[in-house]
């Protein structure tokens, strides 16, 4: 594995993680009140995209790094559905 290889992975697994902060606050306090729900269908939207674009040139780095910001994206929508009134 390259260096570059090495480095587009770890830049990867740290965009991925950049919701979980977020993910994890409002799942313990189930509210997602200041949540802003159009930021986060932006984001899904956006990782659909990239994934898309992933697997068009077949980039292993992409790929996981998007799957990973899609579910937390599809998951904040979902608090923001649940909880988004309390």
């Amino acid at each position: 594995m390259s260096g570059a290889d090495m480095l587009g992975y770890a830049a990867g697994a740290v965009t991925a993680f950049t919701f979980i902060p977020q993910v994890i606050k409002t799942w313990r306090e189930k509210s997602a009140r200041d949540i802003s729900l159009t930021m986060f269908l932006i984001a899904f939207i956006n990782e659909v995209m990239w994934l898309v674009y992933g697997f068009m040139i077949d980039n292993l780095v992409i790929i996981l790094t998007n799957v990973v910001m899609l579910l937390m994206s599809g998951i904040m929508i979902a608090f923001k559905l649940k909880y988004g009134k309390k």
